[in-house]
């Protein structure tokens, strides 16, 4: 990956075995209930707490339009509203992803960084001028989605960006 324009990298779960199969359940099997279970088991660890409490607001990485029709859910999305519910923490939805692109998952690490290029834009961005903002998504494996909504985030002059997901690959 080129530079980095994130801060931090904080992860739950190796992305392996048993957390995979869970992850990918709620991701792809219609199983949305579950980002219940992630929310409780991230802030019932100290120090995944006590990370989130040090930022002004949570902003989940976007799918698209058609991609959350297919689905019916946003799973990024569900977690960062019940994290910002239950620790009053505001969310904000600033990121669109504004157009349909051949999924991550199906792409090597050279492919995905082309294929993530420019498909973020940034709505409202006074509301994140100068926060610290947590952004949250599913899975990191090259950091490519995280590293260009990150990019994107930085053009509403903020703070700090750091990037929590549930698994680390």
């Amino acid at each position: 990956m080129q530079d980095k324009n994130f801060q931090k990298l904080l992860y739950c779960f190796k992305y392996e075995g048993n957390s995979r199969k869970i992850i990918l359940n709620y991701k792809f099997k219609e199983k949305s209930y579950l980002y219940k279970t992630f929310v409780n088991f991230l802030l019932k660890n100290e120090d995944f707490f006590n990370f989130i409490k040090n930022y002004d607001t949570i902003v989940p990485i976007p799918i698209s339009k058609k991609r959350q029709k297919e689905r019916g859910y946003n799973q990024s999305d569900l977690i960062a509203k019940e994290i910002s519910k239950k620790i009053q923490i505001p969310y904000n939805n600033v990121l669109i992803k504004s157009r349909n692109i051949i999924e991550q998952s199906k792409l090597n690490k050279e492919d995905r960084q082309k294929n993530i290029k420019g498909v973020y834009d940034l709505k409202n961005k006074e509301i994140i001028k100068n926060k610290k903002v947590i952004l949250l998504d599913d899975i990191y494996t090259t950091g490519s989605t995280v590293n260009e909504a990150s990019k994107i985030l930085k053009q509403g002059n903020v703070k700090t960006i750091s990037v929590l997901v549930l698994a680390k690959d």
